[in-house]
């Protein structure tokens, strides 16, 4: 036998970068060199999109981020974090300490959906969690145009089709809705896998969302034709390697959510609460709730740099959601810095194409501004958040929002989640017709959901404005008819 010889590569050549130069990346938590926050450094070889998943793998920890460093440029990646657990106190938790070093420190595409899986472990916050066996759920993606009742007449109609929701997010601002929903067969748990149904479902769905209220006399063909595009139906057997709160900025980046929605003016959007509100409401000093999100942007030529520069009001998550719409937009970050100040964020991004060049065009710098304000105020909302815990069963979620739906208040933001036996939904909710939400009505909605228990925080006090004063008798008949007819489900 004629003998065949093979090269021999020594198994350790690999890692021969790490033991000239050291690990990859490394990571070193501080609870010693400030007394209100705790310090994580961050030293790695750069790669595209290494900033998003450091700040997604701090913010799914709820981890707030106060004050950060940020310099990504030469190859090499070195950050600061200066950051709060949920309580506003410095990390104390050993478990999470040691989460934080093995998570950031082993950072990859394919390793991320685990991660933000793994998070909830240390944390009870939901609104980024992701399903525990996404193999195991049929995952639908759906835009639209948003109207009073349309998360309510989703959740009946996959009642109706014989689907059970395990998990749903979704987001509405500029009148879009963006909605990711994980769905089983009611009868056997199991993912949905046949063709036929699944089309069924998607056609089903797409009714729903096209089924508006009408559109305005003076609105324009065009305008309605690209409209009705937004409403959009997608499928997949398994959930996608995106972090679900970062693939609800997509889709609603993709309908153009930072366009002024042209059934809804901007006077009428104020008076209706659609103006920036605020997730979480630490502060509730009235000239903060007033602050408006600005973003400007500026050229250093000397150094082929766009600064873009982020003035906002303060909030979990807000380093994220900004991070995460200039990547999306392939932006490279190249040096950033983030600082807050009573209740005010100011954040600053040195950024550059993908192919090292600078912002060219005026036009291509308002993109950026419209995105990064629609960014930072869509996942804001103005009214109150209901939290209920109750047995799970099937309909059950279609059950609830039809009660909302018939007292008036319109969901502008949704985390529906299932903890074993129990199922955890999340609502904010705004009173359709603009007046603040009666919480009469709220107390009247816990004696019509018992058993089901029903809790409401995070109330915002809403600024006062002239236009409030001067509603009229006309104005508050107007409302209750309004009430009225959105009990109704609109059929074409």
């Amino acid at each position: 036998m004629k003998k065949v010889c093979w090269p021999y590569f020594d198994p350790e050549f690999d890692k021969l970068p790490e033991r000239l130069y050291g690990p990859p990346c490394r990571v070193c938590i501080d609870n010693e060199s400030l007394d209100d926050c705790t310090v994580v450094k961050v030293d790695s070889v750069n790669k595209q999109g290494l900033l998003l998943e450091v700040v997604q793998i701090l913010t799914d920890m709820n981890l707030t981020i106060c004050k950060s460093y940020i310099s990504s440029d030469a190859g090499w990646f070195m950050d600061v974090f200066h950051v709060k657990d949920e309580h506003g106190n410095k990390l104390t938790d050993e478990n999470v300490i040691n989460y934080i070093h093995q998570a950031i420190g082993t950072t990859k595409p394919d390793s991320l959906n685990k991660i933000s899986a793994t998070a909830k472990a240390y944390t009870d916050h939901e609104s980024s969690s992701e399903p525990e066996t996404p193999t195991e759920h049929t995952a639908i993606e759906m835009t639209g145009t948003d109207r009073p009742g349309l998360f309510s007449e989703i959740s009946a109609a996959l009642a109706d089709l014989h689907c059970n929701i395990i998990e749903a997010h979704a987001w509405s601002h500029n009148a879009r809705l963006a909605c990711v929903a994980y769905i089983s067969d009611q009868s056997t748990d199991t993912p949905i896998d046949d063709p036929g149904r699944l089309a069924s479902i998607e056609d089903h769905l797409t009714t729903v969302l096209r089924a508006t209220n009408g559109r305005s006399p003076g609105q324009t063909s065009r305008a309605s034709n690209r409209w009705t595009n937004y409403n959009e139906v997608h499928r997949s057997m398994t959930t996608s390697m995106t972090n679900v709160e970062r693939r609800l900025h997509q889709l609603m980046l993709s309908v153009r959510d930072f366009d002024a929605p042209p059934l809804l003016p901007n006077a009428t959007a104020t008076a209706l609460g659609l103006e920036s509100g605020g997730e979480d409401h630490d502060h509730q000093d009235q000239g903060i709730i007033g602050i408006k999100t600005t973003v400007r942007i500026e050229s250093w030529e000397e150094k082929g740099y766009s600064i873009v520069n982020v003035e906002s009001r303060d909030r979990r998550r807000l380093m994220f959601d900004t991070v995460c719409t200039l990547t999306d937009m392939h932006y490279l970050i190249c040096h950033a810095s983030l600082n807050s100040s009573q209740g005010v964020a100011y954040q600053e991004y040195f950024i550059r194409h993908v192919d090292g060049k600078a912002l060219n065009t005026e036009s291509e710098k308002e993109r950026i501004i419209k995105c990064l304000e629609a960014a930072i105020e869509r996942r804001v909302c103005e009214g109150i958040r209901l939290e209920l815990c109750a047995d799970n069963r099937v309909g059950l979620l279609s059950d609830i929002t039809r009660v909302l739906r018939e007292n008036g208040l319109a969901v502008v933001r949704a985390d529906v989640a299932t903890q074993g036996e129990k199922a955890v939904n999340a609502f904010y909710v705004r009173d359709i017709s603009g007046n603040e939400v009666d919480m009469e009505l709220v107390e009247s909605m816990k004696k019509e959901m018992s058993p089901i228990v029903l809790q409401v925080t995070n109330e915002s006090p809403r600024p006062s404005s002239p236009e409030r004063s001067l509603f009229s008798l006309g104005y508050k008949l107007k409302s209750q008819i309004e009430r009225l007819s959105h009990n109704f489900v609109t059929i074409m």
